[in-house]
């Protein structure tokens, strides 16, 4: 195989089970780093390395590419010019945009994720932070890896990956929303919970990853008023993302939803009919009563080696609302939520979840409806109505 001038590759040593990485960035150091980073694990193939947008649409159109690691700022083609014809070209390649932690960079990757990226990475500024945060390199290679699955899936070894995670049933299906179900979406119907008579919820707890954005706009824009009239209870979000992006989230939900929502604020109240999601790097969780809720932010230890994460928001809103808890957990990889909903059920709330054909990675609602803890587990369209009918009881 002949690759184009500019693009740098090693010669194929992971078995015809590799996921199969394009790295895309203007910088020639960058690209060099994260592609040692991804080539320490041996289940991943970096097949090209390339400078620009437009030399990885090229490339994208001559070769078998499962994830793309995009950049978003370069020049001759930026990566959200080049997102719509990457995903043209090579419509089963799944695309990671690469972004500074930088208001701009947010605010981009949040346009990205709208047309179709699969997930986000934030780029450390400056080589030494990849070079030398772990933190970094495992999070870059569990995302290719949990997005390459779908695409790619790996040869059964009856052991555990690189990076010490299991290839299991609810990590396997990786699709953006909207694609058609995969021969990888063969997870048996999981046991639904009935929903408790008369339950009257009076808070909507929705926890998020791995394609989370693409399902928040969705699932809240279908319990703006203008979709059927005015929302009753506060809702809270904990989706998985650094400082800045939930700030630029927040605004999006705002614009896109017409719904108010923000980011919240240490002692914020919470109020009926208005969104409020986690600060990057805090946990958020509900103090108070029912009678008169505040939020709070934390700095404690992560769970499920995130912050903010679903958990600790979760048990908070068992606490303070007890059986009248709603619980919604959307596209994400790991199993942050699990625990906090199996206290949601055993205090008398419910919990539902996005089904596995339309999540981008059923590892978070995979984890509670295979756990026989959800009342619904429904395609991402109908979650929105199904909360809606819910708070209308």
């Amino acid at each position: 195989m002949t690759l184009p001038t500019g693009t740098q590759s090693r010669p194929p040593s992971s078995g015809a089970g590799a996921i199969r990485v394009m790295v895309v960035d203007d910088s020639a150091v960058i690209r060099g780093l994260l592609s040692k980073a991804l080539e320490q694990d041996p289940d991943i193939e970096v097949v090209a390395s390339v400078g620009n947008g437009q030399m990885a649409v090229n490339t994208a159109g001559r070769m078998e590419i499962d994830v793309i690691v995009l950049d978003i700022e370069m020049p001759v083609m930026d990566g959200l010019t080049a997102l719509p014809l990457l995903l043209k070209a090579s419509p089963r390649t799944r695309i990671v945009m690469a972004s500074t932690l930088t208001r701009r960079g947010a605010d981009i990757t949040m346009k990205a994720m709208r047309a179709g990226a699969a997930d986000y990475l934030p780029k450390p500024t400056a080589t030494r932070d990849i070079h030398g945060a772990d933190g970094f390199r495992q999070e870059l290679v569990q995302k290719v890896k949990a997005l390459g699955r779908a695409v790619r899936p790996a040869a059964p070894t009856g052991g555990t990956s690189g990076t010490g995670a299991s290839t299991a049933a609810s990590e396997r299906p990786v699709r953006r929303p909207g694609d058609a179900p995969s021969a990888n979406t063969r997870s048996a119907a999981p046991i639904l919970r009935p929903v408790p008579r008369g339950f009257n919820p009076a808070i909507v707890a929705i926890g998020s990853s791995t394609g989370g954005p693409q399902a928040l706009f969705e699932v809240i824009g279908a319990l703006s008023p203008k979709r059927g009239g005015a929302l009753s209870v506060p809702i809270i979000v904990t989706q998985h993302m650094p400082a800045t992006f939930t700030t630029i989230l927040a605004e999006h939900i705002a614009r896109q939803c017409d719904i108010e929502a923000i980011e919240v604020s240490d002692g914020e109240v919470l109020r009926p009919g208005r969104v409020h999601i986690a600060p990057g790097q805090f946990h958020m969780v509900v103090g108070g009563n029912a009678a008169s809720p505040v939020l709070r932010i934390n700095q404690d230890p992560p769970e499920n080696f995130c912050r903010p994460s679903v958990d600790p928001m979760m048990r908070s809103v068992v606490k303070a609302f007890g059986g009248r808890s709603l619980a919604v957990i959307l596209t994400g990889m790991g199993h942050d939520g699990l625990s906090g909903c199996r206290q949601v059920v055993e205090a008398g709330g419910v919990v539902i979840a996005q089904d596995e054909a339309s999540s981008v990675v059923w590892g978070m609602p995979g984890a509670v409806a295979t756990g026989g803890l959800c009342s619904e587990v429904l395609p991402l369209a109908k979650l929105g109505p199904s909360v809606r009918k819910l708070l209308a009881h």
